[in-house]
């Protein structure tokens, strides 16, 4: 059989492109969302982290960013050639270099400008105006590639260091590197990488380098110089958290047969895939910007660290086989509230798979992760609500999970675990004191801490605890009442309402108490030290009084009714700081975007605007509306708080779209206000979910009607299975409010 060359070519192409990215290449995706998507959007942060660029593939491993401080920093320190884990480190830099090789040359920052930088999510470059050389970088799953133009008159080097203290390099005939680097610890982490020419290798430290082709140790680096002549060098790269084998299969897997711009291609596909998931008509350019940023940031993580049916667990420290993803990284404080509750929508398979992931996880170490990342669980901030994202993902419908032994964690963490933050392990006293008394007890103000296990920074944040810990024991009872076990449902229902055990009605807040049953005297706006982790977290008490998403109702009833739940809820966001600003956000630096006592910059608020669909409707639609306007800009400051990896972005996503999931666990969405007149979701069931605002703009952003598949809707809230069978939401806006609309039981 004969065939033409072009259409060989083309076959060759298509194989490409389903080695990269392990997908049936010949769908081609359009491709017009991408344009709305801006990585720089939030990278100098209000007073704390910023968003990075990040480029990688949707939830892949390969993620790179420039390391510098922020967007503001002109100069470059080096290029990762992997971001392990969000906000937790990098291993392998690596960067070009022009002039003669000192020990100083790893140290050298490289200059760049703003102007001359190109951040896509599946692609990079940048030009180092000092050393004019062009730097360009495209991801794979386990690879990544990156293409140095070098100028005509220079030198031609590339240096690699470690971000870690331990490692190892290894130049094979001037073209090959193999490398490893010793991350958390204990995992090692492993590269093998091939340059496009070869090249005069050399290893080193800061003591200084060698010719030597082999280097093991404490600070080892590694070098490589061109000859003249070379202008442009590739250098192609795999890394394993299995082995050194493996990070060549890895290399082979993706790399073999396909170039710089096919991988570029494929990466550009990939996100045109999850990006024109929803589609949008009408809102403004930069609505649409700031919307689409959002949800490309929701797939900074997970990630799948499955390589060849096989994955290491940093929870047992083993390598184990698999026939479906192994998913790490995440931060459960932050993404239980709508990070995870988005993906049961747009990817419930995928979302069933990070479920599994989370039970395998308790298998091998026997706990159920609350941050669960590449080197175990990593112990931060409070709470358990990973039995929240379990339940939340069981009521949905999602089955392909074990959740029996989801269950038995779930207990498991509930009963035998501390609840103390920052903290892993069995309970202490302060945990059994909980289970008898219903409430975490707290220390007098400048009362000396007595319990070895508190952290001296993090301390007991004992009302944030006491309330996270009602709605996590909430979440057990009623997957209780799913599995059947109605002794378990009754014991975790009444725990469930140990929030009410600190509500004092005078101060009209949820207040400490000690280990007495005494109320401790503290000003709830400003008490409990850095962050007010003696007492609450990262917030104060004005956003702690909100913190009841699982018993609207019950919190309701805490302050004597709806007319006072609204009027409380008004002043949230009228409430002073009561002291200058400086003084306020020395002590609470994460309660960013702030509208009176309400900071848009930190989770516990997120939910706290849909509150108002209880009793006024119509100030959700006022309150989301503002907020996105004022907070989430398309630009370099356009995130109000830290953002972690898609935990803020994701409330963006949603709120745009008009709709929330108010109490994740329940399979159920709260209206806000939608920013476009029309929103379409295709859902990976065939089906399409849309939200028809009728006249929507920045002006009309009143509800004035509802309907959902034609018939009228008088409430506020519909259904996952409503959405998920491919329903119509359809609002007719003004630019009043219609202040009865809503209200119906």
């Amino acid at each position: 059989m004969r065939i033409h060359h072009a259409t060989l070519l083309c076959f060759i192409f298509k194989i490409a492109l389903h080695q990269v990215s392990g997908q049936n290449k010949t769908e081609k995706y359009p491709t017009e969302n991408l344009q709305y998507i801006d990585p720089k959007i939030g990278n100098v942060g209000q007073l704390l982290e910023p968003t990075r660029p990040t480029v990688q593939l949707p939830n892949q491993v390969i993620r790179m960013a420039p390391i510098r401080g922020n967007y503001l920093d002109d100069q470059i320190s080096s290029f990762p050639l992997t971001i392990v884990s969000h906000r937790l480190g990098e291993v392998f830099s690596m960067k070009p270099a022009v002039s003669a090789i000192t020990p100083a040359s790893w140290d050298e920052k490289m200059t760049y400008d703003h102007d001359l930088e190109m951040i896509r999510p599946w692609y990079y470059s940048a030009y180092l105006v000092d050393d004019e050389v062009t730097l360009s970088f495209v991801p794979g799953k386990k690879a990544g590639i990156f293409r140095f133009q070098f100028p005509e008159k220079s030198a031609r080097n590339v240096l690699f260091g470690l971000y870690n203290s331990e490692g190892s390099w290894e130049f094979k005939d001037g073209k090959e590197l193999i490398g490893t680097e010793t991350y958390a610890s204990d995992i090692k982490i492993h590269l093998y990488g091939m340059f496009s020419e070869k090249g005069t290798a050399g290893t080193g430290t800061k003591a200084g380098i060698s010719s030597q082709q082999k280097l093991t140790g404490k600070g080892a680096r590694a070098y490589i110089s061109f000859p003249e002549g070379k202008s442009e060098i590739e250098f192609r790269y795999a890394i394993s958290f299995v082995s050194a084998e493996q990070a060549k299969k890895n290399f082979d897997n993706e790399l073999n047969n396909v170039d710089f711009e096919t991988l570029r291609t494929a990466g550009e596909q990939a996100w045109a895939k999850v990006a024109g998931q929803i589609n949008l008509k009408g809102g403004t350019e930069a609505q649409k910007r700031s919307f689409y940023t959002s949800l490309y940031r929701t797939y900074e993580r997970m990630v799948d660290i499955t390589e060849d049916g096989q994955y290491y667990s940093g929870y047992d420290k083993k390598v184990h086989q698999t026939t479906r993803p192994f998913f790490v990284d995440d931060w459960m404080w932050d993404t239980y509230l709508a990070h995870h509750p988005l993906r049961t929508i747009l990817n419930p398979v995928q979302e069933e798979d990070m479920l599994q992931s989370f039970v395998d996880m308790y298998k091998q170490s026997g706990w159920i992760p609350t941050f669960p990342v590449l080197f175990g669980d990593n112990p931060c901030m409070n709470g358990f609500h990973s039995s929240i994202v379990l339940l939340d993902g069981y009521r949905k419908g999602l089955r392909n999970f074990d959740f029996n032994a989801a269950y038995e964690g779930m207990v498991k963490n509930a009963n035998e675990a501390t609840m103390l933050p920052w903290v892993n392990g069995p309970k202490c006293e302060l945990d059994d004191f909980y289970h008898k008394k219903g409430y975490y007890p707290a220390l007098a103000k400048n009362e000396k801490e007595t319990v070895k296990l508190v952290t001296p920074f993090e301390k007991r944040q004992a009302v944030a605890v006491t309330l996270g810990g009602a709605y996590d024991d909430w979440s057990v009872a009623q997957m209780a009442q799913e599995l059947g076990k109605t002794n378990d449902f009754n014991v975790f229902s009444k725990r469930a309402l140990n929030y009410k055990n600190l509500w004092n009605d005078q101060q009209r807040m949820f207040i400490p108490k000690d280990s007495k049953g005494n109320w401790i005297k503290i000003d709830p706006k400003f008490d409990g030290g850095m962050g007010g982790r003696e007492f609450y977290d990262e917030n104060n008490g004005y956003t702690y009084k909100w913190q009841v998403q699982h018993d609207i109702p019950g919190l309701i009833g805490l302050m004597g009714g709806k007319q006072k739940f609204e009027a409380d809820l008004d002043q949230l966001f009228r409430e002073g700081l009561g002291r200058s600003k400086y003084e306020f956000w020395a002590k609470f630096p994460d309660a960013t975007g702030l509208v009176g006592q309400f900071s848009m910059g930190n989770e516990p608020s997120f939910h706290i605007p849909y509150l108002y669909n209880a009793v006024a409707p119509w100030k959700t639609q006022k309150h989301i509306r503002f907020l996105l306007d004022v907070w989430f800009k398309d630009n370099i400051f356009g995130i109000p708080g830290d953002e972690d990896g898609g935990g803020m972005t994701a409330f963006v996503v949603f709120s745009s779209m008009g709709f929330y999931p108010l109490t994740p666990g329940i399979p159920e969405y709260t209206i806000g206000s939608p920013l476009f007149e029309k929103t379409t979701i295709n859902l990976l069931n065939g089906k399409t979910f849309t939200v028809n605002a009728n006249k929507a703009s920045v002006v009309n952003k009143y509800i004035q009607s509802a309907k959902f598949n034609g018939k009228v809707l008088s409430k506020p809230t519909f259904t996952h299975e409503q959405l998920m069978a491919g329903g119509t939401l359809e609002l007719e806006m003004g630019p009043k409010p219609n202040k009865t609309w809503g209200l119906s039981e």
